[in-house]
């Protein structure tokens, strides 16, 4: 038991380079997954509202008794295809449920609409990698742009499309990596935010490099093409293509950036004290959701929480702006004031900020840990 819990999945993921046969193959499978989602949600809903007892496995069933006859071309493909979908399926419910009993907002699950997210599933003992190719059932060998990184047991690969570029990431169960060489090393308090893009408490900072705003003329002109374009057309397609293409390009540019940002953190601090902020509440305000969107705190937080030794989050209302380290005292802050003054004399109100984030973090842990002696 304690040999599995040091056990982890990483994943991978790598370009295909497949020919007009695979992509073909490709979007078949993808097809299938969608409707054999679609189909389950629909009877799902059906045997619901009938108090017919119902769950993934018992749907995935009833789909695969009827398939040969009513949906022959299913046979075409793997047939991990349409059963991963009902797995999903069945997660979608339990999340539903879950959040219903929490009391948070459910989101019940929604049809799949074609040529968004084309994705499916292949079980681990249904292919297998050799160097820079994979072989996909029915199908044969798939060339990679590069080799598998990772060497454990193979969990799964998921096929997926990106604008017109096909995607495989590979599940690997590894053993976890050994953080404690870097327990050692400083703490640090962490203050994210859209002028600057993190400035940590012992002055690093990390500049934004507002990528939307970067791309933003181009995307408006293609938007504008794509919105004049008859939709189903050739044109409205192509136009479609060169948008997707251009949103690719970005994810790309930020995703560059945070992770070199928060392995910098990782490698170079051992605590690391956040705030736990509201993400979806800020995108309610309509001045700044585009760039806080564009920043990306929540990924931001997802990768420090597996990169770092530890992650502390201090709570949201914590007042880490206003507040002097000194004296106690709350000062009004407004976005357009960039110095905070007080007893310590003018300081940088991001700077100020980590410094604050760091000191309530490292509080916060202390207490944590001696109430865990005292138990």
């Amino acid at each position: 038991m304690d040999e599995r819990r040091k056990m982890i999945h990483r994943s991978h993921k790598i370009q295909l380079k497949p020919n007009n046969h695979q992509s073909t193959y490709f979007a078949k499978a993808c097809g299938v997954s969608r409707l054999a989602y679609n189909w389950g949600l629909n009877r799902w809903k059906e045997m619901y509202e009938a108090k017919e007892k119902t769950s993934g496995r018992i749907i995935r069933k009833e789909f695969t008794r009827i398939k040969r006859e009513q949906f022959p071309f299913v046979t075409e493909v793997t047939k991990c295809a349409p059963d991963s979908s009902f797995d999903n399926l069945n997660k979608a419910f339990q999340n539903f449920f879950r959040n219903v009993k929490k009391g948070r907002k459910p989101g019940y699950p929604k049809f799949k609409k074609k040529g968004t997210h084309d994705i499916f599933t292949i079980d681990n003992s249904k292919f297998s990698v050799e160097g820079k190719k994979i072989r996909i059932p029915k199908l044969g060998w798939v060339r990679l742009t590069e080799e598998l990184r990772f060497n454990g047991k193979i969990m799964s690969a998921t096929v997926s499309k990106t604008a017109d570029k096909w995607f495989v990431a590979i599940l690997v169960e590894l053993p976890d990596e050994d953080k404690s060489k870097n327990q050692t090393l400083p703490s640090v308090g962490v203050d994210l935010g859209i002028s600057k893009l993190a400035t940590l408490s012992d002055g690093v900072v990390f500049e934004n490099i507002k990528t939307t705003k970067k791309f933003e003329r181009r995307l408006r002109r293609l938007n504008k093409s794509l919105a004049r374009k008859v939709k189903g057309s050739n044109r409205w397609k192509r136009a479609k293509l060169y948008l997707s293409r251009l949103h690719y390009k970005i994810g790309c540019v930020r995703n560059d950036v945070l992770h070199k940002m928060t392995r910098f953190i990782a490698d170079n601090y051992s605590t690391v004290c956040l705030e736990d902020l509201n993400t979806s509440g800020m995108l309610k305000n309509k001045h700044l959701s585009k760039a806080i969107s564009d920043v990306s705190f929540g990924e931001i937080r997802r990768q420090l929480s597996y990169k770092s030794y530890a992650v502390h989050f201090v709570n949201r209302f914590f007042p880490s702006t206003k507040l002097c380290m000194t004296c106690g005292k709350k000062h009004d802050m407004p976005l357009h004031k960039r110095i905070f003054e007080c007893c310590e004399g003018p300081i940088d109100r991001d700077l100020h900020a980590a410094q604050n984030i760091l000191r309530q973090g490292l509080a916060e842990v202390k207490r944590m840990e001696m109430k865990a002696l005292a138990c």
